[in-house]
Formats: C-alpha cells, structure tokens, sequence
C-alpha cells in the first residue's frame, strides 16, 4: 500500500481529545492533525515521537492533516488501525496470506453475527465461505513480541464470539492481526490488560476459529504486509 502523497515529519507536541494530535514540523510551525485511533495508543503517543502526516487539500476537511506513522523502539509503525483493513484486503488479493489464497471473490464489511460486519468475506464456489475478522496491533512491550489488545475490548470480544459461531456451523473462521511494524516475530493477548479478551480467544481457537497474525514492514513511502507470526495463545 503506497501513501498518495509524500508524508510530512514532525514531532509529537501532544494527542488529546482522542481525535486530536498536535505536531511540530521542520519549520517549526505546529499543526493540528487527525487522529483517526481511539485506542489508547499505549507506547506511540509520547510528546517528542517522530511522526508523519499526510495532508488533504479536500476543502471539506476540518484539518487538513492526518496522523500516520509513528517511530518508537527504533522502528516505524502504523498509527492508523483503518489501514490494518486495507492491508489485508491487498495482501489477501496479492496472494501474500497464504492460508487465505485461492478464494474467487472478496467481499468487506458484509453483516453477520448480532448487528456485525465481518471485514473481509473470501467465497468460492464448492468451498465454504471464509470469514475474516481483522484486528490492528502496534503494541510491543517485550522485545519481539506484539500485544492486543492495549485496552479493554468488549468489541472484540464479541466479534470471537461471532466466528466462533460460525467455525462451530462448519464455514471457516479467521481471526487476523495485522502488526503494523516489523521487528516482532510472534503475537500475544495481553492477558493483564483484558483477561475477558483473552479468554474469549482461546475459546473462539477451541471453536476452530484460526488465529493469524502478519507483520509489516514500513516506510515513509508505503507499508506492505510483509511476515508471519506465531501465535501464542495461553
């Protein structure tokens, strides 16, 4: 996935209002741009971070600018979670997720479960359908080693609980994490952080559900789905 235009550097002044994000560029002017991640963004969000905006000159917008990466523990990372989705989306097409290659359609955010959208729906015909729920990481706290959730997420709870229901139907079930950086080989719930979460991930893998996680590798330029994890439920 390549950024329609070139990003812009600055410096993290300070995230607030959850939305909110104020950055100092090169020449010393501060803007305020978008921040498009209600998570906690526990380990990005430090005032000083560099990070890079790319603008809009749609007249429409409120702020013009908008929160995209981020460099910490001496590496770039993806400070959107709406990417992890399009990220997957290209890599499944692109043949780059092997355990997701070979469907015949691709289709987002199609209903199902209780007042759901599955982000990704693969379908062929003689096969069953394979329904894909993407989640977003950015969290690291041991070297190697990616975390979610970094906050409660009775969301995401709820959306095992769906695939699971649908492993136990006999279609096929996928929870997929995008890691939006690359240093990390293996992925973890964090268990002291939402132990409900976790829990709910190791039953929705008893279920049948696969858990799948891929990392990245970033540039100012592009990010790209670019590795396989392993995961570590327990």
């Amino acid at each position: 996935m390549k950024f329609q235009t070139p990003l812009i550097e600055g410096r993290l002044v300070k995230r607030y209002k959850r939305f909110f994000a104020d950055v100092e560029l090169a020449n010393g002017e501060t803007v305020t741009a978008h921040c498009a991640n209600t998570g906690a963004m526990t380990g990005i969000k430090e005032a000083g971070l560099r990070v890079w905006l790319s603008r809009s000159d749609n007249p429409k917008r409120k702020l013009k600018y908008s929160w995209e990466l981020v460099e910490a523990d001496d590496t770039l990372i993806g400070a959107l979670p709406a990417r992890a989705n399009e990220l997957a989306e290209e890599a499944v097409a692109d043949g780059r997720i092997s355990e997701l290659a070979g469907y015949e359609s691709l289709r987002r955010e199609v209903k199902y479960g209780e007042n759901s959208r599955i982000d990704l729906l693969l379908e062929s015909d003689g096969r069953a359908p394979c329904w894909v729920e993407v989640k977003n990481v950015h969290w690291m706290r041991a070297p190697g080693i990616a975390e979610f959730p970094d906050g409660v997420t009775s969301r995401g709870a709820k959306h095992l609980g769906e695939l699971s229901q649908k492993a136990r139907a006999g279609e096929r079930a996928v929870q997929l994490f995008i890691v939006q950086r690359i240093d990390c080989q293996v992925l973890r719930p964090a268990r002291d952080i939402d132990p409900v979460y976790a829990e709910a991930l190791k039953s929705a893998a008893q279920a049948g559900v696969e858990i799948l996680a891929y990392g990245c590798s970033l540039t100012s330029g592009s990010i790209d789905v670019a590795h396989a994890m392993s995961v570590e439920i327990e």
